[in-house]
């Protein structure tokens, strides 16, 4: 982690030289540290990684560790996040961890902080409901985690499942199998769940009004349109 902070701040660095507004150390640039590899290392009983997202090297790595995860799921899959407008391999995976058997639940943001990526967000519901996922709002404060536990598995870092998060900022996870984290991490979730989740049921979605529906459908496509202008629609 510490290496991989050390690149972010050169790359910074070397992009203000380049626009001519850094002063620092006479105008020369530290020396470049050393690359950052995703490797499962060992610590006791645990397989840890630190898994970065960027535009060049590492597109899609944070993704496909969900997915990864998801695909071999065989009993439980659970994901708090703040901001959740999956792609269709993402919504994918997910449907057919239930056609496995896998309970899939999402603990999702209930108060509405950011309109556009809240409604996008509450547009994917109906696909999602119908194909078994549960979906509970978290309502007393803001949603601000981004963690899950698939089985034994789990993560915990900066990445949103979302386009931005997904395609276009800078994030780490760190990505873990370690069964008493993964339980403890449940344990904390479910917690959150019974003290401060409403459960998102398909009657009460179906219910909503009709000036609702058209904030999701308006919210979905101009997400689309974002996708579109930044040319990373296929991807998602």
């Amino acid at each position: 982690m510490h290496l991989a902070a050390r690149r972010q701040w050169w790359q910074v660095n070397a992009l203000s030289e380049l626009l001519g507004r850094s002063e620092e150390d006479g105008g020369h640039l530290p020396k470049l540290p050393e690359p950052v590899r995703s490797e499962i290392a060992r610590a006791g009983r645990s397989r840890a990684m630190l898994v970065l997202r960027d535009n060049v090297r590492f597109r899609r790595t944070i993704e496909r560790q969900y997915l990864r995860a998801i695909g071999r799921a065989r009993r439980e899959v659970l994901i708090a996040c703040a901001y959740f407008v999956p792609g269709a391999r993402f919504r994918r995976a997910l449907l057919m961890a239930v056609r496995r058997g896998v309970r899939v639940r999402l603990l999702l943001q209930g108060r509405i902080e950011y309109p556009l990526a809240h409604y996008a967000a509450q547009a994917m519901y109906d696909e999602l409901l119908r194909g078994g996922i549960e979906i509970v709002e978290y309502r007393p404060s803001f949603l601000h985690a981004k963690v899950a536990v698939i089985d034994d598995w789990a993560t915990v870092g900066s990445s949103n499942i979302d386009p931005f998060s997904l395609l276009l900022a800078r994030e780490a996870n760190v990505v873990l199998i370690d069964r008493p984290f993964a339980a403890k991490l449940r344990e904390r979730l479910l917690r959150a769940i019974d003290e401060g989740g409403a459960p998102v049921t398909q009657h009460r979605f179906r219910r909503l009004p009709l000036a609702v529906r058209l904030r999701h459908w308006l919210a979905i496509l101009l997400l689309r349109i974002g996708l579109a202008v930044s040319g990373r629609t296929g991807e998602y």
